[in-house]
């Protein structure tokens, strides 16, 4: 487990599992679980304090595969577009994902 950290960490990973399996999947899971989570804890009357929290919870995750997928962009070897749009949606889905 933390070998595959590292490995992700450094853009070791190939970029399409990096972006789909880390970013689309992992990633879109665990923000819909908060999400979810900070509106239990508004409809369940928690403090601004919490509910910030609890829709904080995944901004590191966010920040982490997006640094991810921005070096394993930088080793691709397939066609340079995909590296760029690649970058692009991260950084549009990192944005949204940690905004709603």
């Amino acid at each position: 487990m933390i070998d595959q950290i590292k490995r992700l960490w450094r853009g070791e990973e190939s970029l399409p599992r990096t972006f789909w399996e880390y970013v689309i999947l992992y990633g879109t899971l665990i923000n819909v679980i908060t999400s979810a989570g900070t509106f239990a804890a508004l409809a369940l009357g928690f403090s601004g304090a919490i509910v910030l929290a609890v829709h904080a919870l995944p901004i590191p995750y966010n920040v982490f595969v997006a640094i991810a997928v921005w070096r394993s962009a930088q080793r691709y070897e397939g066609p340079p577009e995909w590296s760029l749009l690649a970058r692009i949606a991260v950084i549009v889905w990192g944005l949204i994902a940690s905004l709603t």
